[in-house]
């Protein structure tokens, strides 16, 4: 990396403080940083920070005479192994997508040879806005490249995905797009489940369960970006499908266990839907009226066991990966669950509190030999770990 020298467009959000910090971490890895900050990039941070942490000149303005007497926006754009703009606001990516050139961040990133990185910080319902998912596809169709958003409290008090990833995160993207190495899951496919299943009692009426899928969605995205092809068969949920990955919906267990089947074989199976244990004796065509004696005797029969058929298929993935929901007896429970379905690692976590449909993860990883707990992070760094994890198993 000694050699290596990135350009940084700081964008205009509040998030602008951990570009500096960035510039630092970067340094100490041995890159070198140049850096632009775009107008409102300059209400948060100052050209003479930029420009004392990275021994360089800091640019900010197009129509810089000197610099442009040279084709400066021009040099800016090719002079650099990768270019990265953090934090990537909604307006940056927006211009960006759709190749409009105004100032000097645009019309070096629509100048640029290099490969570019995007790091995105906004409020969450910016981020969740269609337009910024158009874009946000837009730009990865276009070959680009992204680290983030976290989950997490913004400036504004809001709650959600939109922070800006930590400067560490993304001085490891860009070590990863600056080696060039081949990325450590290709050529593995994971078939994976997500969120929750519904059992109906009769057409408008279900059995179902609290989980939101952003887990196994995170995680979905996770093993994509690591270069795996993830076959992700999901319950009814309001997220949208990671770029890249291929997405089977279903409604009920049977409905998902006949998906899974269907898309085997597979290098790794990770159950993380919270799949319903029991379903309705029988779902009639009509509602169910209080008249007719309501739902007070409903009779339960059990679902197919989705991971323990998974494991002992004659399709069997080399490595099998179920999760546990537990409110109590954590690590225990996950223990048992492991011999008994018969599959290679749990994931448990503690669902006592807000975990399903929260933002937040705490996990225990348990393994025949090993039990490691990690500490409570967003459901994006948790998956992002776990993928990890996954990885360094097949290298």
């Amino acid at each position: 990396m000694a050699q290596k020298r990135i350009l940084l467009i700081i964008g205009g959000g509040i998030a602008a403080y951990k570009s500096l910090f960035l510039i630092r971490v970067l340094a100490r890895r041995g890159i070198k940083s140049r850096v632009i900050i775009t107008k409102g990039g300059t209400q948060f941070v100052t050209p003479l920070s930029a420009g004392s942490l990275s021994g360089d000149t800091v640019y900010t303005d197009l129509w810089d005479l000197t610099a442009e007497a040279e084709m400066g926006h021009i040099e800016l754009s090719r002079s650099a192994d990768l270019i990265v703009v953090a934090p990537a606001t909604a307006d940056i990516m927006a211009k960006a997508a759709q190749g409009i050139a105004n100032d000097l961040a645009t019309t070096t990133l629509l100048a640029t040879d290099k490969p570019v990185l995007y790091a995105p910080a906004m409020n969450v319902r910016m981020y969740e806005h269609p337009a910024t998912q158009r874009n946000i596809s837009q730009l990865k169709s276009d070959g680009a490249l992204f680290v983030g958003p976290d989950a997490g409290e913004m400036a504004c008090g809001e709650f959600g995905d939109g922070r800006m990833a930590e400067p560490e995160a993304i001085a490891d993207a860009i070590e990863a797009a600056l080696s060039a190495a081949p990325r450590p899951l290709s050529g593995k496919h994971v078939l994976m489940t997500a969120g929750p299943t519904r059992e109906p009692i009769d057409p408008v009426r279900y059995l179902s369960n609290h989980s939101s899928g952003k887990q196994g969605y995170a995680l979905a995205e996770a093993l994509e970006e690591l270069g795996a092809k993830v076959t992700l068969v999901t319950g009814p949920t309001a997220l949208i499908t990671p770029d890249g990955v291929t997405r089977v919906d279903i409604e009920t267990a049977r409905e998902m266990m006949a998906a899974v089947e269907g898309a085997l074989p597979a290098d790794i199976f990770i159950g993380v839907a919270a799949v319903a244990d029991w379903r309705p004796a029988s779902s009639g065509d009509r509602k169910i009226k209080k008249s007719d004696g309501g739902v007070g005797d409903l009779k339960l029969t059990e679902n197919p066991d989705i991971l323990k058929t998974v494991c002992g298929h004659k399709k069997r993935p080399p490595l099998v990966i179920g999760f546990a929901a537990e409110t109590n007896d954590v690590t225990a429970h996950a223990q048992a669950k492991l011999k008994r379905k018969g599959c290679d690692w749990i994931v448990a976590n503690d669902v006592s509190g807000d975990v399903m449909g929260g933002d937040h993860n705490t996990m225990i990883l348990v393994t025949p030999d090993d039990t490691h707990a990690m500490p409570k992070m967003s459901k994006a760094d948790a998956a992002r770990k776990l993928a990890q994890k996954i990885a360094e198993h097949f290298s």
